[in-house]
């Protein structure tokens, strides 16, 4: 096996690594301290489409965690950037909240419910019927169909809440046809933040505690990566994969170091 490069910028993932429910995860601001010290670049990634960088950085700061809003990427900024990419200037329904469509906003989308280009769908508390028939109904007229990120379920305090894959799920059954999704697992995610940061999937690693979606990203982005346990995969659930993360750490406290 060919020697590893040092690992030269980080990414991470957000909910389950640094945070659970609202609360830090003990080693969290110590690793954050580190990467900033250090001066190597990194991201915070999450899925999560629902907030902006900037209320995510408020969300941290309150937290103890020191984030600057540069270092925040989120699934709606991946989507927007993919878009953008995809056909500059264009239109959107968006079935989202303040993430995403500040994301499209910025890079100079139309957001209408006139035939518009693309149906886009991202993470919100209040799916209603009403939008979900129009995104079908628009979506069968020729519009093209973007998810933000494919997880079907997300945290809450009370339980799992339904998300953003499971409402996808929805709307290709009434339509026959499946969304292209922006998120992780998808390496476009990874490979988009790590161009806004100037690094190289080579020298760069992942931190995650989702096998199908962290590890899979970085492992297919071509990053080294780093499963912890404070989330929702297991040690035991890693056996129920054929691929593997790098190496599989307690939490993020054990990383301090490698910085």
């Amino acid at each position: 096996m060919a020697e590893r490069k040092p690992i030269e910028s980080w990414l991470t993932d957000m909910d389950g690594v640094l945070i659970h429910e609202g609360t830090p995860i003990p080693g969290a601001d110590a690793f954050i301290k580190r990467l900033r010290e250090s001066g190597k670049p990194f991201l915070v990634l999450t899925n999560n489409s629902i907030y902006t960088p900037r209320d995510l950085q408020a969300r941290l700061h309150r937290m103890g965690l020191d984030v600057p809003v540069e270092n925040i990427w989120t699934s709606a900024l991946a989507t927007a950037k993919f878009l953008d990419d995809q056909r500059p200037g264009g239109t959107a329904y968006v079935i989202g909240e303040a993430g995403l469509t500040t994301a499209l906003h910025d890079i100079g989308y139309i957001l209408t419910d006139h035939e518009p280009d693309y149906v886009v769908l991202g993470e919100t508390r209040t799916y209603s019927f009403e939008a979900m028939t129009k995104a079908v109904r628009l979506i069968n007229a020729g519009a093209r169909f973007i998810c933000t990120n494919p997880d079907e379920t997300g945290p809450s305090t009370e339980g799992p809440l339904p998300a953003t894959g499971a409402v996808a799920a929805l709307i290709t059954k009434a339509t026959g046809k499946k969304p292209y999704f922006a998120g992780k697992p998808n390496p476009l995610m990874m490979r988009t933040g790590l161009n806004a940061i100037g690094a190289h999937s080579e020298t760069s690693a992942m931190i995650g505690d989702r096998m199908d979606t962290d590890v899979l990203a970085g492992l297919e982005a071509g990053m080294q990566t780093f499963l912890v346990l404070t989330g929702l995969t297991t040690e035991r659930d890693t056996e129920k994969f054929p691929f593997r993360p790098t190496k599989t750490v307690a939490s993020i406290a054990d990383l301090v170091d490698l910085v």
